[in-house]
């Protein structure tokens, strides 16, 4: 592994942040807000959640129709199969193409709290793959039946994210190697771009991407990151995505009495796993915020990728 210690060139790192659409109105103000904050890091996109079966559908369509509207920075729309007909995403994504997306993010996404055993109806969009190919297969008709729709792609290509499991699926029960080969099934259907989902040990990250290198994929691999500076929410987290949270980073936050401490110590810690995956090759670093911005751009100050406050 290279030196974690080492600067790095902004210019060379891609910055970028995933937020939740607020789920109340009275909620907005203060969302917009932590936006706000988080674009002023100059962020090369901003990923906006869709929520379990799509709960969020309308409030991540508002959120992502007002970053496209009216800020400088390129929004990354979720897409889910949960909940959601062949007809009904086909409707939400030409929606999205209207309104200017250009980003999708492509996800199974988790079962309906009220039916963990969901599974997709007949002829419905079953995987992240299909999702993919959906997409792409959308974008080709509207680029044939509009010429206006064929230039923008030509100055402004689609570009589809996934998500990859570094330490395998703890929901779907599988191991690294074969989250690289489902990996591998998404870059064939059309995928430009990876995403991970939450790891705390850089060797987890450089070991699959070495893995999926050594598999013929090609793709950027970014590493997904979360300000480790709130032991309940790690906790939450864990409970959610079955990816335990450290025990020294645990024990470190429930021995800081003073939030103050507690959340430097998180930063620290935060920073280094981001430093060691930069020095690594990771092209960059993208970070759950959770609808909290002090504690990502934090990160990002202490881990030298934001300019000193003065």
């Amino acid at each position: 592994m290279s030196d974690p210690n080492c600067s790095h060139d902004r210019g060379a790192v891609t910055l970028s942040f995933e937020v939740m659409p607020p789920r109340r109105p009275h909620l907005a103000p203060r969302f917009w807000a932590t936006v706000d904050a988080l674009i002023g890091a100059h962020p090369d996109f901003v990923s906006v959640t869709y929520g379990a079966a799509g709960q969020d559908r309308s409030s991540a369509r508002s959120v992502v129709d007002r970053l496209v509207r009216d800020t400088p920075v390129q929004p990354i729309a979720h897409l889910t199969c949960v909940g959601n007909s062949v007809a009904e995403v086909s409707q939400v994504v030409t929606d999205y193409l209207d309104t200017g997306v250009r980003t999708f993010l492509a996800l199974r996404g988790d079962p309906p709290a009220e039916d963990p055993s969901w599974t997709p109806a007949p002829g419905g969009v079953s995987s992240a793959t299909q999702l993919v190919t959906l997409i792409r297969a959308l974008e080709t008709r509207r680029c044939e039946a509009h010429p206006g729709a064929a230039l923008r792609a030509a100055f402004k290509p689609l570009t589809i994210a996934v998500a990859a499991f570094p330490g395998g699926n703890p929901a779907a029960g599988t191991t690294p190697e074969q989250e690289v080969e489902r990996l591998l099934v998404k870059q064939a259907a059309g995928a430009d771009f990876a995403i991970t989902q939450l790891f705390w040990d850089a060797d987890t990250y450089v070991s699959f991407v070495e893995r999926a290198r050594a598999c013929g994929i090609t793709m950027p691999v970014l590493a997904g990151l979360l300000p480790p500076t709130d032991p309940a929410r790690l906790r939450r987290v864990t409970d959610l995505t079955g990816i335990e949270a450290p025990r020294g980073i645990l024990d470190g936050l429930s021995a800081q009495d003073d939030p103050v401490l507690r959340h430097r110590f998180g930063i620290h810690e935060g920073a280094r796993i981001a430093r060691e995956v930069l020095a690594a090759g990771a092209p960059g670093v993208h970070l759950y915020t959770f609808n909290r911005s002090a504690p990502a751009l934090d990160l990002l100050q202490e881990a030298g990728l934001l300019d000193p406050v003065t």
